[in-house]
């Protein structure tokens, strides 16, 4: 077992001096371990153990691993690594390296841990023990002891083989609003292609009869990625993503599911059992609550490494969110989504975290720099910060009720609700595309039946006194507002969100700068602008704010949170702000108005004349 392993990685330093070095996203620690650098050190007395070797034996998808390393030589700087695949060998290693410089990692760790981390007399003892949570990722795990620390990696020991009963087993289902209001879609990954089984869901209303209904099956390989490291260091294959359609529901009902796959033998393999409650009519009268929130990433329960806690704060805002799961009918995540920058283990690590979440009520995502921009892709911006993945992780592994998956703008309908959500990583300026998308979402809701209108985006078109964004003069995205405020006016929009910057602010009902009501909690009657609000505090590390206050800008917090609509009836609409720490209320508001209170006039929302004029 030991030599063959260290013939494969023999193998992988010999390839490595004839591939360009390259240099990963800032926000990437897995990219400062530095294995173009290694070298062995090997010890009969050292070793790494990992137990059990069989995981998931009564269905689970993620377990804990006992593992247990010895070190002739140890030191303040030795660390495990885990892989997966366990073989990580050079057949990783392209030579498509362009865009990026030193470290390069042939087969980046899934994720790593000090080997002092829970054993403080690691160094006089040489001995040390770390529980590590794995999730099933569709193939088999080892453990690996460096000495050197990160940048000089030394290789000392490797464990054996650890994997879970079912590598193919369908996980982690998320939901997702369909394109008509009584459609829900199922979305799942699995190792199943094709070829290997059918994929299914069998789901109906609680308590009645069940039916079947088929999947379809999308996957994408290393060449769909745009540049390193997801084009090279930080590819890991990504499965098989499904997604079926569930149709014809009744409003407000409750269903439940499981996902699973039909083998060519005729047996089934099913997940656990699930519930949703389905959409209400547009326009019907009930009460409604949803979250909202940008930039929330993940984090490991075990401490482990991989973000350097940039993202640490994700996990709060996980746990507050099951918590009140009961009362939360959908969740909108407009964009930076798990931060995975070109590191495509972590997209199973995130949808494992929300899966609690996902598989319960409808998870919205939009999209953001993170799972998007890359030089020459067709993103508006033309930074590196989706790390070569250029969009085609997030499109494939979430379902949006886009007409097209890489334009991700759409609109949404739930119950009295009408959202319209942008794509800030595509052009969104009079005269494009989404322009022409954005004002027909806007202009063609019916606010009898759906008062409350609300505009959705990752970068902040509205305003913000973020520092970055004061910086700029323009208190926004540049040229964010020029085109979209007379549309905001015009359709009188109540609420916009956004995210990127990574704090929470609310603004007074504004437009061009100015604040239309000079009231700040109990909003009655006509708006005349439209509330903006920064809620881009979700869990990724904080942005500070500019030392001046506008006028329009009401409340600042330098925290991580949430939003939460909630929609009593066709007059009432709450607005909470809530922080991912304790889950209480920091901030709210509430709009009490009728129905003509929307027909009124504002200024920029009606004709300038009529003919009765």
């Amino acid at each position: 077992m030991r030599e063959s392993l260290v013939a494969i990685l023999v193998t992988v330093v010999s390839v490595l001096g004839a591939i360009q070095q390259v240099k990963s996203h800032k926000d990437q620690p897995l990219s400062g371990i530095a294995i173009h650098k290694i070298t062995f050190d090997l010890n009969e007395k050292a070793y790494v153990k990992a137990s059990p070797t069989v995981l998931g034996s009564n269905g689970q998808h993620s377990e804990l691993v006992l593992v247990q390393y010895s070190s002739p030589k140890p030191s303040d700087d030795d660390w495990i690594g885990v892989f997966s695949p366990a073989d990580f060998n050079a057949s990783t290693c392209p030579g498509d390296n362009k865009m990026v410089q030193p470290p390069l990692l042939c087969s980046a760790p899934v994720k790593f841990q000090y080997a002092n981390f829970s054993n403080p007399r690691y160094t006089n003892t040489g001995t040390g023990s770390l529980k590590l949570q794995l999730i099933n990722q569709r193939s088999d795990f080892s453990f690996a002891l460096f000495s050197g620390g990160l940048l000089n990696p030394k290789l000392v020991a490797i464990s054996n083989k650890v994997a879970f009963e079912n590598t193919n087993a369908p996980v982690y289902p998320r939901l997702a609003l369909g394109k008509e209001w009584d459609e829900m879609t199922v979305t799942w990954t699995s190792g199943y292609g094709l070829n290997l089984a059918e994929p299914v869901v069998e789901w109906g209303v609680k308590g009645g009869e069940l039916k079947l209904s088929p999947a379809g099956t999308l996957t994408f390989g290393r060449n769909s990625m745009c540049g390193a490291p997801a084009r090279t260091v930080g590819w890991r294959d990504p499965g098989y993503i499904h997604t079926a359609f569930l149709k014809d529901l009744w409003p407000n009902s409750k269903y439940t599911y499981r996902v699973g796959h039909r083998l060519s033998n005729g047996a089934l393999i099913w997940s656990k059992e699930y519930h949703f409650k389905s959409s209400p009519f547009p326009g019907q009268s009930s009460l409604q609550q949803v979250v909202i929130f940008g930039d929330m990433g993940k984090a490991e329960v075990d401490g482990s490494n991989e973000y350097n806690d940039f993202q640490r704060a994700s996990l709060n805002t996980t746990k507050q969110l099951i918590k009140d799961l009961k009362k939360t009918d959908a969740v909108f995540h407009i964009g930076d989504i798990c931060y995975a920058n070109g590191y495509l283990s972590q997209w199973d690590q995130f949808i494992a975290q929300i899966e609690p979440i996902a598989s319960t009520v409808p998870y919205m995502i939009a999209s953001g720099n993170h799972e998007r921009d890359w030089p020459n892709s067709g993103s508006l911006y033309q930074g590196l910060d989706s790390g070569g993945e250029c969009g085609v992780p997030a499109e494939t592994m979430f379902y949006v009720p886009a007409q097209n998956r890489a334009k991700v703008w759409y609109s949404s309908d739930y119950g009295m609700f009408r959202f319209c959500v942008a794509d800030t990583e595509h052009d969104w300026r009079e005269g494009t595309e989404q322009y022409n998308f954005i004002e027909h979402c806007l202009a063609s809701v019916d606010r009898k039946k759906q008062p409350w209108l609300i505009f959705l985006a990752h970068r902040v078109l509205g305003y913000s006194s973020t520092s970055f964004y004061a910086e700029e003069g323009s208190f926004a995205e540049p040229m964010g507002r020029d085109s979209l405020q007379k549309l905001w006016q015009k359709y009188k929009v109540d609420i916009a969100v956004y995210g990127h910057a990574h704090n929470y602010e609310r603004t007074c009902p504004v437009y061009q700068s100015v604040c239309t009501s000079h009231e700040k909690s109990n909003y009655k009657g006509l708006l005349n602008g439209t509330i903006h609000v920064v809620a881009g505090g979700g869990g990724a590390g904080l942005a500070e704010f500019s030392d001046l206050q506008p006028n329009w800008s009401l409340f600042r917090d330098y925290d991580y949170g949430f939003v939460k609509l909630t929609a009593f009836d066709h007059s009432n609409l709450r607005f909470e702000y809530k922080k991912s720490s304790d889950g209480r209320v920091h901030d709210s508001f509430t709009i009490s108005r009728d129905y003509r209170d929307i027909l009124a006039c504002a200024v920029d929302s009606c004709p300038a004349t009529t003919l009765a004029s």
